[in-house]
């Protein structure tokens, strides 16, 4: 895991990057922000990954941050877990339809 990218959940749907860069830029410094959107409407899917420059800056976003108020909404904040690796929903490994059950 990597103790400076933090997953952070229960956003608006109206937040932006932007927003997210300007409030946890008062932890420390922001590398980047990845809000995560839908592909068919463009609207956020409620979370989001920020990354820190420092490790320290990323806990203490942790410490200040979790369970605070955002945007009307109470945060979850914590260190990002790697992604899990799942089969495509549409098929195995040969392409072939699955049952659904």
């Amino acid at each position: 895991m990597n103790p400076t990218r933090l997953f952070v959940g229960n956003l608006s749907c109206q937040t932006g990057e932007n927003d997210l860069q300007d409030y946890f830029a008062q932890a420390g410094p922001v590398t980047s922000v990845n809000l995560m959107l839908d592909k068919t409407t463009g609207k956020s899917r409620g979370f989001a990954f920020v990354e820190f420059a420092e490790a320290e800056a990323a806990q203490r976003a942790i410490d200040q941050l979790h369970n605070k108020e955002f945007q009307g909404r109470q945060l979850t904040i914590n260190v990002a877990r790697p992604r899990e690796e799942r089969p495509p929903p549409w098929g195995n490994e040969r392409g072939e339809r699955r049952e659904r059950q």
